[in-house]
């Protein structure tokens, strides 16, 4: 994600944030968009926009828009525990996103927004095999979001938009070099409220 778009700004400000949120609009026609909304992922900037009803639906097709700009998909999947070891990422709470070449990234949470590895292509196969639902995963759109830490076991294929808000959750209540009490326990109330969508 760059440092551009209607996540990257939600990610920027969060922190600093106060008194009630500016009206969000569509990125396209500038309509305005109530809170939940849909959003499209810009492949050639890589970062995600808000999208209003009638302009989500002229992407909702693969070639849609001469393939430049991709529906992130609403579909939530609860999975059962995913060996993330073989993957090499050293942190717990992660995403995992493949992409239109076969590479994947991990990306994980800090202070400053997300933290990106590459993710070795044969690792990511094994991880599969255990696992294979992860072969249904969209490119660009769709990830792996992974929550071992402190205990938790959460494993869920995800929108990326639901992985930016939970960056933005991170370094909006981060304190600290460790970043305090509050940042766990909102990470934690975050995955509470995951609920699976097909």
């Amino acid at each position: 994600m760059s440092t551009h778009g209607a996540l990257a700004r939600l990610i920027r400000s969060s922190a600093g944030r106060a008194g009630p949120a500016a009206r969000e609009a569509c990125e396209l026609c500038a309509a305005p968009v109530p809170e939940e909304h849909r959003h499209l992922y810009d492949l050639a900037r890589r970062e995600v926009r808000c999208a209003c009803g009638p302009c989500a639906v002229l992407f909702a097709g693969d070639g849609a828009g001469g393939g430049a700009f991709r529906l992130v998909p609403r579909r939530r999947v609860r999975l059962d525990r995913v060996d993330t070891a073989v993957l090499g990422v050293p942190v717990g709470l992660v995403f995992f996103v493949p992409h239109a070449d076969g590479t994947v990234t991990a990306q994980g949470p800090s202070p400053a927004g997300a933290m990106r590895w590459e993710v070795d292509a044969a690792a990511w196969r094994r991880a599969a095999e255990g696992c294979p639902e992860l072969a249904s995963l969209e490119p660009e759109v769709e990830a792996l979001l992974v929550n071992t830490v402190r205990g938790m076991d959460h494993h869920w294929i995800v929108p990326v938009d639901d992985c930016f808000r939970m960056v933005a959750v991170v370094r909006q209540e981060w304190r600290g070099l460790s970043g305090g009490g509050r940042v766990w326990t909102a990470v934690e109330e975050f995955f509470a409220r995951l609920t699976e969508r097909r």
